[in-house]
């Protein structure tokens, strides 16, 4: 199934889109947080407005250089152990919505990612113990402003600003979806860019969130971007980029200037 939370012009509500249905069963509350309970309001999935499936109310990890290819084509090293790195929930943005390039950079790549949206409190987990704890999965795009990323010797600017956290279009909860071996994939205006297997991490998905949880707390609606793998590239004013995801499905966002 997938969890949507979306508009009917009114205020965020969330709903449950069953497999191949385009029918959004409304929910009583977020499912996060309470059990995912049938209101009884029924929407078309046209009929609505989808929004970013979660919004953190704690924090986005993200991991670099989790790509062998990647990490190559960035004339890089692979690291010893996964690089981390935090996004603002302010970055959070969903799909359709414009990603809003900055003023102060001259050169912002997309990156495609999996996303996992963590479920409950954990710390200091096994790999054995990870699925226990993950709610679901959607598509990312991190967002990267590339020449301050390389100026400022850190990426807290460079992957941290309004609009650079892309998520959805939908959470996918199944116990049939494999995070270690999808299809993912990016194009800009129809021209793929990015085209990989998760297969090709180098650190798993399991193993990642297990070192993530030895770092941090993990919270319920934490994100965690997992890695992008090759093939990023600059998107401009008037692109329409795509991250998409085997099992998952397609986030679409357009590219304005600020």
């Amino acid at each position: 199934m997938r969890i949507v939370r979306f508009s009917d012009g009114s205020s965020p509500k969330y709903g449950l889109l069953k497999d191949d249905s385009t029918r959004v069963f409304v929910l009583k509350g977020d499912p996060l947080f309470s059990p995912a309970e049938a209101s009884g309001e029924v929407f078309e999935l046209d009929e609505v407005r989808l929004l970013s499936p979660v919004i953190p109310r704690s924090k986005v990890v993200a991991v670099g250089k989790n790509y062998a290819d990647h990490v190559s084509e960035m004339d890089s090293e692979i690291p010893e152990e996964p690089i981390l790195f935090l996004k603002p929930n302010t970055s959070v943005i969903g799909p359709d919505d414009p990603i809003v390039l900055p003023n102060w950079s001259h050169h912002v790549d997309h990156e495609a990612e999996l996303a996992v949206v963590i479920k409950t409190i954990a710390k200091d987990l096994s790999p054995d113990e990870v699925d226990d704890v993950i709610f679901g999965y959607t598509c990312a795009n991190d967002v990267s402003a590339r020449d301050k990323q390389k100026q400022d010797g850190q990426w807290t600017r460079a992957k941290g600003f309004d609009t650079a956290c892309p998520l959805g279009p939908w959470i996918t909860v199944s116990d049939r979806f494999d995070p270690d071996n999808v299809r993912i994939a990016a194009s800009v205006d129809g021209e793929v860019r990015q085209d990989a297997s998760t297969a090709d991490m180098i650190v798993p998905v399991r193993e990642l969130i297990s070192f993530i949880s030895g770092v941090f707390t993990l919270l319920p609606g934490d994100v965690i971007l997992t890695g992008t793998p090759a093939g990023v590239g600059p998107i401009h004013p008037g692109d329409r980029v795509d991250v998409t995801i085997e099992g998952i499905g397609t986030l679409t966002n357009p590219v304005v200037r600020r």
